[in-house]
């Protein structure tokens, strides 16, 4: 069996170092929009807020950076985890949590720590969650929980794990607003370092049972964090404690997300949705929680 989660469960942590400097955190704040138009900031290019994202002498990372850091390094070990060997055509990504310890700095050198927490069952897929705690030399910096869902793979009787779902609010969001996704989105994101032809090659693609490539769902994340920071946060990266979600379905280049945002005490509450698809589910039980 690929998948042999007792093993990946028992290995011992890995560790990889992490390396990043001001050009990679603007290529992936370019890749998830930054510098593009938005219904709240029509030019882009010049507006103070928005070239803190795109300018190396006012720059911040926005805490979805995370991600990639080092070049995506949490994925890319995960799946080469002992135990796990699987297919990338049946490889989707599942669900994802950044916890911040601190604002992440816009150069650094770090430790990433990895491991799989769990390998849960789900009948026809498996679900491997992946950990990756990284700490430089000033203490831990954040932690990724990573879900990883791979059809083909459960049945081997473990854990189905937990299936709770987060209910929106019973009352209108506090606000709506709208992110367009270019053509070429995908194109642009993996640079950042998740290179599967998912996401680029028609004929992988289609392998994978998708018409054409789709969005990372990783890039879906950050465009939606962006977006929670620049209208509801007051434009400030350090605010964010964590941000969670569920990826509920796929995003093509070229569609725009309708973004819905409900203010609670200490976090926002999210949902997103394809607005040229009939509001299709697109992140779901996703919450920013914030100072």
């Amino acid at each position: 069996m690929p998948i042999d989660a007792a093993k990946a469960t028992s290995a011992e942590p890995r560790t990889t170092e992490l390396a990043w400097v001001h050009k990679d955190v603007q290529l992936y704040h370019l890749g998830i929009g930054a510098g593009a138009a938005t219904p709240e900031k029509p030019h882009p290019a010049t507006d103070p807020d928005e070239l803190r994202y795109t300018l190396e002498s006012a720059l911040h990372v926005l805490p979805g950076f995370a991600t990639v850091a080092g070049g995506g390094m949490a994925l890319a070990g995960g799946l080469s985890a002992p135990g796990i060997d699987v297919d990338l055509a049946a490889v989707l990504h599942g669900g994802q949590t950044v916890t911040v310890h601190r604002p992440l700095p816009v150069s650094g050198r770090a430790t990433q720590t990895s491991s799989v927490p769990a390998v849960y069952d789900k009948g026809k897929a498996a679900v491997i969650v992946l950990r990756s705690e990284v700490a430089d030399d000033d203490g831990p910096l954040w932690t990724c929980d990573t879900q990883i869902f791979v059809r083909g793979e459960g049945g081997f009787g473990g854990d189905r794990g937990p299936s709770a779902r987060l209910e929106l609010p019973d009352r209108a969001p506090d606000l709506s607003t709208e992110r367009h996704i270019r053509e070429d989105q995908a194109l642009l994101y993996r640079l950042s370092g998740d290179w599967n032809p998912l996401h680029a090659d028609p004929g992988f693609a289609k392998l994978a049972g998708f018409d054409r490539p789709i969005l990372h769902g990783l890039c879906t994340y950050g465009v939606t964090l962006k977006a929670v920071v620049d209208t509801l946060l007051g434009g400030d990266v350090a605010r964010v404690r964590s941000y969670t979600t569920r990826f509920a379905g796929v995003v093509f280049p070229g569609e725009t997300l309708r973004i819905r945002l409900w203010r609670e005490p200490g976090r926002i509450q999210v949902s997103v949705t394809a607005a040229d698809r009939d509001e299709a589910p697109v992140l779901a039980d996703t919450v920013v929680e914030h100072s």
